[in-house]
């Protein structure tokens, strides 16, 4: 599932549009990384570029320049190597790189350090991800310091350089229909993913056995790799908010917390779901539940067009101290404890963040100093939890041990929201339902 070049087109045109006159934009590829030895990891794009380009590979960079005669967009990349590309796969080329992504003038990488000086000169403003990438930031100097060379000549350097990243994360903040429709079969594949692991779990099974079915559902729906690494929590793993060991058995009567999404086309789901490894939740396990449930449904409704980014969270917090005082695990006024924080030894993150090409999205949570409005177009998750140390003296030893997530991906839709991960069941007699159904055809 792949957007088209003429939306990566789109985005570059937006991009300059909102550019600095007599500007230029560079922006490099992320780098192949070492795994170990002369193994590498599978190479992952870096998102900005992706959004710009579409272009997969690495060792490369594209530069804009607004209002270029010769050509706005220029990208530099591998050129063809037969030889070498029967060890490493296909290479797009120059030619490739103009034919097939769009670009008005393509060249060989290591023509860059003789070109780009030419094409920075003359320009008044450099935009780029200034900090990301050391090595970057040092070629850039030395282009900048060739240009520096020939001042007497006449030469003119930038006098000013800006981050790229408000310009362009302000545009990946808000997702296009042909974006959505991505991050709804990313969602898709994720829930049938999640439905897996809830029907073949049972008491004694390892956590890398459940991860494993995760897996087989990401790839075989044309997922490479998950979003982010799979977080597998059995009994007093699901306290341990980024849990990723997934080593250990789970005991019949613990729960099992499940935070995992696949990663399609370079785009994140992101969803947690907590159920009983035997299939039926003990009173106390219900009780936690249901009240995380309460409080994740409450939140959603807060998603809409006008409200602020915090008042998902607000809302959450409101309903969990609340349960928390009826349940007894909490005790006193719910406005001061709200004010003085104290709900966080039960619940100590924030109901969400921006979902997007990073499982954690760009784009700021304030504007001016303040809770930015939500807009169509933005996708975010809503993820309240409760975690009750194993340890935790403050409460009777049966809340003890019992951590629980619940989340889903959201769009901000014109007139409310979109459930992008619906197809996985949270009520507990839904979650109970599903599991008895599975150990009968077993």
């Amino acid at each position: 599932m792949k957007l088209a070049q003429s939306e990566y087109a789109q985005r570059r045109q937006q991009l300059m549009q909102r550019m600095a006159e007599n500007s230029i934009a560079i922006v490099p590829t992320a780098k192949a990384c070492v795994r170990n030895s002369d193994v590498e990891h599978l190479f992952r794009q870096d998102s900005d570029f992706y959004y710009l380009s579409g272009f997969a590979e690495a060792n490369a960079c594209l530069v804009l320049i607004p209002g270029r005669e010769d050509g706005e967009y220029i990208v530099f990349c591998e050129d063809k190597d037969p030889a070498m590309e029967i060890w490493t796969g296909r290479r797009a080329g120059p030619d490739g790189a103009a034919r097939d992504f769009f670009a008005d003038q393509a060249y060989p990488i290591e023509a860059i350090d003789s070109i780009l000086p030419e094409l920075i000169e003359g320009k008044s403003k450099i935009y780029t991800a200034m900090g990301a990438n050391t090595e970057f930031d040092s070629q850039l100097t030395h282009w900048v310091n060739q240009v520096k060379g020939m001042v007497r000549k006449g030469a003119q350097v930038p006098h000013e350089y800006s981050g790229l990243d408000y310009l362009l994360h302000e545009m990946r903040l808000i997702k296009s229909a042909a974006e959505i429709e991505i991050m709804q079969k990313a969602a898709d594949i994720s829930a049938a993913a999640h439905c897996r692991a809830m029907t073949t779990a049972k008491p004694g099974c390892f956590e890398y056995q459940l991860e494993a079915e995760l897996l087989h559902e990401f790839t075989r729906n044309g997922s490479r790799w998950p979003a982010y690494p799979s977080i597998v929590g059995g009994g007093d793993n699901a306290c341990i908010l980024h849990y990723t060991n997934n080593d250990q058995e789970i005991k019949d009567g613990s729960l099992v917390l499940i935070d995992a999404g696949c990663e399609l086309d370079y785009y994140a789901a992101d969803i947690t779901r907590t159920f009983p490894v035997n299939g039926t939740f003990s009173a106390e396990q219900k009780a936690l539940y249901e009240l995380v449930l309460k409080s994740q449904l409450a939140a959603i409704e807060q998603v809409k067009p006008g409200n602020s980014w915090n008042a998902p969270h607000e809302t959450a917090v409101q309903v969990l101290v609340e349960g928390l005082l009826e349940l007894g695990l909490l005790n006193g006024d719910a406005q001061q404890i709200i004010e003085d924080e104290s709900y966080r030894t039960f619940y100590m993150h924030r109901t969400g963040h921006w979902l997007g090409m990073d499982v954690h999205d760009v784009g700021g949570y304030r504007v001016n100093k303040q809770w930015r409005p939500l807009e169509p177009g933005m996708v975010l998750t809503v993820e309240p939890g409760l975690y009750v140390a194993p340890d935790c003296e403050e409460v009777d030893e049966r809340w003890r041990g019992i951590g629980i997530r619940i989340e889903d991906d959201v769009v901000v839709t014109e007139h409310g929201c979109h459930v992008l991960t619906h197809k996985v069941p949270k009520t507990v007699t839904e979650i109970e339902a599903l599991m008895k159904s599975a150990s009968e055809l077993n």
